[in-house]
């Protein structure tokens, strides 16, 4: 089965955890409408779908399996979940941060490249590094396997 991806952080092209994306057909750019927020994890952005921020991201094609490991890297359901968007390509999920963002920094305008090309508005916004300590070898369980995750 194929799906359809979003991603406006660390998956984009270029970024630290592209590789992940490795197998997955790119389809294009995109940007949301303006109902989200981008706040700021340490190494990592996570959207919210409360704001007025447009994302701009891009939107892949990728099997099930890229799926879920795009899944493991977002610790979904736990840490992100997943939401229907509508792009040009089609319906596609994007990975929506479930945690507490009161206070978090949130990031201005959406592009998510455009803040860690710029050193200055890196550190302003407090990004110290652009390696994303999720990205992390984990160990396989026996039940992560289960087609219903």
């Amino acid at each position: 089965m194929q799906h359809q991806v979003f991603v406006y952080g660390t998956l984009l092209r270029g970024e630290v955890n592209h590789e992940l994306l490795a197998g997955a057909q790119f389809l294009g750019p995109h940007r949301t409408a303006p109902c989200f927020s981008l706040v700021l994890l340490g190494a990592y952005p996570g959207a919210v779908r409360t704001g007025a921020t447009a994302l701009v991201g891009e939107v892949f094609r990728l099997d099930t399996g890229g799926l879920r490991q795009l899944d493991r890297l977002e610790e979904y359901p736990r840490l992100y979940t997943r939401r229907r968007l509508p792009t040009p390509y089609g319906s596609a999920w994007v990975y929506l941060y479930r945690g507490h963002r009161g206070d978090r920094a949130r990031l201005p305008g959406g592009d998510w490249r455009a803040l860690v090309a710029d050193p200055q508005s890196c550190r302003a916004a407090g990004v110290r590094h652009t390696r994303d300590p999720k990205n992390r070898p984990r160990r396989q369980s026996t039940w992560c396997n289960d087609s219903s995750a």
